[in-house]
């Protein structure tokens, strides 16, 4: 590895950023490497189809090299990147089904909402051994994640797996802060009932 590949995976990301906006190709190259992954795990427990994740995320980052110059602030690069994300799925989502209608008039901040409960999703990060425990949990949360209604299933797995603020998860849903907190609480809820069996069983 030469001395310059080493020097730009040691730059900040909002460095990084700068540098491919007066192209700097290994900066931009570097960014991809860091951000890949990130976007692909988001797009598998989003999309319904996993046949589908790897286009996106392709898509998703040939727009991120393309459009780069116009971000204005590089220290906002993850909230763009995101709705760059975002807006691919949805997109996406609206082609191939046909989207329940939501009553805007409906409180959601009040509805069933519970405020203290966690949902732990298996670290992509965990060591080897953690990894071969978490496995089979793992795959069975993904499934129940993408069984979850849209509405349901964006807010926690943006608040999961990105983790992001509530405030920026309203943004990006288009909703109120206690909309978001109640339809989060309310897929942990619903996950944490469809895992129950599974989990007592200490895996």
């Amino acid at each position: 590895m030469s001395l310059g590949k080493l020097m730009y995976k040691k730059l900040k990301t909002e460095d990084l950023v700068i540098l491919a906006q007066k192209d700097d190709f290994k900066a931009l190259e570097e960014l991809v490497k860091r951000e890949q992954k990130r976007i692909y795990v988001t797009l598998l427990y989003l999309c319904k189809e996993d046949s589908k994740v790897q286009d996106l995320t392709q898509e998703a980052l040939l727009k991120m090299a393309k459009n780069i110059s116009t971000l204005r602030n590089p220290k906002g690069f993850k909230s763009w990147l995101n709705h760059i994300v975002m807006n691919l799925f949805y997109d996406d989502f609206r082609k191939c089904t046909k989207i329940n209608t939501i009553s805007v008039d409906k409180d959601y901040s009040t509805d069933n909402y519970v405020s203290n409960p966690t949902l732990e999703i298996p670290d992509k990060q965990a060591k080897p051994l953690e990894k071969c425990l978490s496995c089979e949990l793992e795959n069975l949360i993904k499934q129940e994640i993408k069984n979850l209604p849209e509405h349901f299933r964006v807010p926690i797995v943006l608040r999961e797996l990105q983790g992001l603020s509530y405030e920026d998860i309203a943004k990006t849903t288009a909703t109120n802060i206690g909309t978001v907190k109640s339809r989060i609480a309310r897929a942990r809820l619903k996950l944490k009932e469809s895992l129950k069996d599974y989990i007592g069983k200490g895996v």
